[in-house]
């Protein structure tokens, strides 16, 4: 119950309403400690409740009774790594702090300032922010950031490969020295923990990840094709999968282009979002995906962070991401929440090396599925599964046998002659 944790019964009389009934590990751990005014780094797999467990305990500390007057200069700060996610946690934070009365303003690039300086000069409680916008209203002075008694650093790995670690030094120069400080992380890198000395004073650490850096409730699954067969490949996976919404991630913005406008082509609801989007076209798209207008979104790494879609059962990696750690922030979107979810990921030659390196980092086994495309999988058969071990060689199950290679020309001879995709 959230509140043997010791919320108020305020905070607590809406969690229902809001659909929270059991705090989850990050939550329960998280949330005495951020009451009681310590330092925190937390690390936790993405989807477990990261932003309600510095949120909840956040808005009950500077919660007022009744209504405040006069213009409110920001009493905490919450860092995001993009646009989706800080438009999600202002969503959250809103909800949480609409029985007190605090204000929440989300501030995000892409978009025109006027509206945002505007929310700015009025008063806020709360101010939700990428590194890169905040530091445009400081520079105009829009933002006045002299009264922060919390910084909140959600996604924090994030920010550093996005090479936000200089914007990040300059707001916090700007914030009062005396001040909480939460630091939320996926991973607990060296640079994590270089980043926590520099912003953080002796905190407390919560990992509730153990050994495991992606939910238990993820499969992995690994077909290995020819650059020239990934769209055939991806064709037959969202077949196989019938109705279910699928996230597809691509390496580049044309490549994203492309597959999204191939699978248009064939009569595939789809979408893409990445950084040459405008922000009210990366907006509409989540909206239809989460509505179910789309069936597909094809998107770059920049929805690998923060998007929080309900029940998304498929996840495919149409390119492999060149940072290892990456793969787990894009297969966090699916087996959230306790969920079951499944991860597909589709490997060239020139992406092995690749895939050694995530497996050296996820604790669940990427099962390399043979049958490979083109040769699909009668029901009732078992598929072979070749485990890839952390230094990268493979090993067969005893008693299974190497793979016909006869399967793909098969799929051939019965598309008369070519084997079916959409180029």
């Amino acid at each position: 119950m959230f509140s043997k944790l010791g919320l108020s019964p305020t905070a607590c009389a809406s969690l229902p309403g809001l659909g929270y009934t059991t705090p989850t590990p990050i939550q329960t751990k998280s949330i005495p400690l951020v009451l009681s005014g310590v330092d925190l780094l937390a690390r936790a797999q993405t989807g477990t409740g990261k932003t309600a467990a510095f949120g909840l305990p956040l808005i009950d500390r500077l919660r007022v009774p009744g209504a405040r007057e006069g213009r409110l200069k920001p009493r905490a700060l919450v860092l995001v790594p993009t646009r989706e996610l800080a438009v999600q946690v202002h969503q959250a934070l809103s909800a949480f702090a609409a029985p007190s009365r605090l204000r929440a303003a989300v501030v995000f690039g892409g978009v025109a300032m006027g509206a945002q300086s505007a929310a700015l000069r009025q008063g806020t409680d709360i101010v939700v922010a990428t590194p890169g916008r905040l530091m445009d209203h400081m520079q105009r002075r829009t933002a006045d950031l002299s009264a922060i008694e919390v910084l909140v650093l959600d996604e924090a790995d994030r920010m550093l490969d996005m090479g936000f670690l200089p914007a990040l030094r300059r707001i916090a120069a700007a914030l009062p020295r005396r001040r909480q400080t939460l630091l939320f992380s996926a991973t607990l890198s060296e640079a994590i923990a270089r980043l926590s000395n520099e912003f953080t004073h002796d905190p407390v650490r919560v990992d509730v990840s153990a050994q495991q850096v992606v939910a238990a409730t993820v499969t992995h699954h690994v077909h290995h094709v020819g650059v020239d067969r990934k769209r055939e490949a991806l064709t037959q996976i969202l077949t196989e999968h019938g109705t279910d919404q699928a996230l597809v991630f691509c390496r580049t913005k044309r490549g994203a282009n492309r597959v999204g406008e191939a699978l248009t082509h064939h009569g595939v609801r789809a979408g893409v979002i990445h950084g040459n989007k405008s922000q009210g076209a990366r907006s509409r798209a989540l909206a239809d995906f989460r509505t179910g207008r789309l069936r597909v979104l094809v998107a770059t790494d920049i929805a690998a962070r923060g998007l929080d879609i309900t029940n998304l059962p498929l996840v495919v990696n149409f390119d492999m991401p060149l940072v290892p750690e990456d793969y787990v922030h894009r297969v966090g979107r699916t087996g959230r929440a306790g969920l079951t979810g499944r991860a597909v990921s589709l490997v060239t030659t020139s992406e092995t090396a690749l895939l050694r390196q995530i497996q050296a980092i996820v604790g669940s086994p990427l099962e390399r599925v043979a049958p490979l495309v083109g040769q699909p999988v009668p029901e009732g058969r078992t598929v072979e599964r070749l485990m890839i071990r952390p230094h990268g060689a493979l090993h067969r199950p005893p008693g299974t046998r190497r793979p016909s290679r006869s399967g793909a020309s098969g799929a051939t001879r019965r598309h008369g002659g070519r084997a079916p995709s959409f180029t």
